[in-house]
């Protein structure tokens, strides 16, 4: 059977920038990062920062039948999934007759529920635990809520560490693409800024011992960067074939996956950017952007960039290219999906964000960075994505013709 073109068409973005399309957008285009302290938890475990989604309502976007008391992390996937469709025009009866294929991706378990029962455990004893953090905290459990609002469909959910979200997207283009259904609603949520895991992240290294300048911690691919910064939110799609009636943002014409080799990070990337572009069949020089994964992390982004540069050889510095994470942090599963988003809402307004946070150009990252958004057409873009795991994930979009 002949594979069918896929397209996006709609775009529900959660995200410490802006909630909705046009609130990402506007937020996304400015040079500011979302980093701020969080002073919640022990202080006895040292000070935090993250970027946080201000203002969330779970309510706002599903009404008030949802229970409050989902993890953050499903009522994100649940307001994605509310936006995706309204952007894209599909109302309830198209829904239903369209059955469509729920393909979801996180990196962690809902830890807001986990920290609880943990907690009453704590105070109350093992009679005090939640029956529900049975139910509701693998991240398995998203897509069973995600399924109650539409009222129809069959769901997928993939855990692929940081890749998560990509890694659903991509698997869902090529159900489309196959002819296993005509819309797939797919992305990514994450929400770890809780006790658990904030202080094993940290522990790990993977969240600064500061909160002086907090706004200019995360600094992807700058000289200066240091451990990167943790955020939350969710991006969810609405993707069809190219038959669809709807416009499409951008077409989804590549995907890959590989693995790292154990203690070689991003070793795998150089292999999953060439399958995809093999997939997509791109050449290198074909591409006009490259939405990096740069986490802000002295050492990811540095394998990161050399990847890149195994791949595009000098060409490397002439392709404009970003990471947003300057302006949103690292909400982990979740970022490779609303990584995808940005790139297809730039490929349609032609625009490229700023990298929030680059003023040091380090030589080992010789990217073409921009700390202000640049305006310019953009046919085709590359994004990457890579998991702490060894995961690397790849897409490649095109514009829609």
């Amino acid at each position: 059977m002949k594979r069918r073109r896929v397209k996006i068409t709609g775009i529900g973005f959660v995200t410490p920038a802006g909630i909705g399309k046009e609130a990402f957008k506007k937020g996304i285009l400015e040079s500011v990062s979302r980093v701020v302290p969080v002073t919640r938890f022990d202080p006895a475990a040292g000070p935090f920062v993250a970027a946080e989604v201000k203002g969330f309502r779970v309510a706002d976007y599903v009404g008030s039948s949802v229970s409050k008391q989902l993890p953050r992390h499903t009522q994100f996937a649940l307001a994605g999934t509310k936006l995706a469709l309204r952007d894209a025009g599909i109302g309830d009866d198209e829904l239903r007759a369209l059955s469509p294929l729920v393909v979801l991706g996180t990196s962690l378990i809902g830890h807001d529920l986990m920290n609880k029962t943990i907690g009453e455990v704590a105070r109350g004893g093992p009679r005090r635990a939640l029956a529900r953090a049975v139910f509701q905290a693998p991240g398995g459990s998203i897509a069973g809520p995600v399924l109650e609002i539409l009222g129809t469909g069959r769901a997928l959910y993939l855990q692929t560490a940081c890749c998560a979200g990509s890694d659903a997207i991509g698997n869902a283009a090529n159900m489309v693409a196959s002819g296993e259904t005509d819309l797939a609603i797919c992305g990514g949520t994450e929400a770890p800024i809780f006790d658990c895991p904030m202080y094993e992240l940290k522990m790990a290294g993977l969240s600064p011992d500061t909160v002086d300048r907090a706004e200019q911690l995360c600094r992807p691919f700058d000289l200066w960067r240091t451990t990167g910064v943790i955020g939350e939110g969710a991006c969810i799609l609405t993707i069809e074939p190219e038959t669809s009636p709807r416009p499409g943002y951008a077409f989804i014409s590549g995907y890959a996956f590989s693995s790292d080799q154990l203690g070689d990070s991003c070793g795998g990337l150089h292999e999953a950017i060439r399958l995809c572009l093999a997939n997509a069949g791109v050449r290198t020089r074909e591409i006009d952007h490259i939405s990096a994964w740069g986490p802000g992390h002295r050492k990811i982004d540095a394998a990161e960039a050399a990847a890149l540069r195994r791949v595009f050889g000098n060409e490397l510095g002439h392709i404009p290219a970003v990471s947003i994470k300057g302006s949103i942090a690292n909400p982990l599963g979740a970022a490779g999906a609303i990584q995808i988003g940005c790139a297809a809402l730039g490929i349609r307004d032609s625009f490229i964000p700023p990298t929030v946070n680059w003023r040091h150009p380090d030589p080992a990252c010789p990217l073409n960075l921009s700390a202000q958004p640049r305006f310019l057409p953009i046919g085709t873009v590359l994004v990457d994505a890579h998991g702490l795991s060894g995961s690397n994930s790849c897409m490649v979009l095109k514009r829609c013709t």
